[in-house]
């Protein structure tokens, strides 16, 4: 193996090394920022549910152990969601 290979497959690992992992709490926040302020059936189907109500839960895991992350809009019906 050259040095080159070697350089090249070092950096690929150091990559794979650095990445964070991530919750589904935060893959969802981090959709929720793409598309902007929207509904739960919105960001439902945005996140490839089929259901609108398929990320109740998981907004409810999010209010619970990350509310400064998440902004509720509920001076209208339906609720608007916002992500910081």
């Amino acid at each position: 193996m050259s040095l080159k290979q070697f350089r090249t497959r070092f950096q690929e690992r150091l990559k794979m090394v650095e990445q964070i992992p991530r919750t589904y709490e935060e893959i969802c926040l981090e959709k929720l920022k793409e598309i902007g302020i929207s509904s739960v059936a919105e960001w439902s189907m945005a996140m490839g549910y089929k259901s609108p109500n398929g990320l109740s839960k998981i907004i409810r895991r999010i209010k619970e152990s990350m509310p400064e992350k998440l902004i509720i809009h509920y001076d209208r019906k339906p609720r608007r969601y916002e992500a910081r």
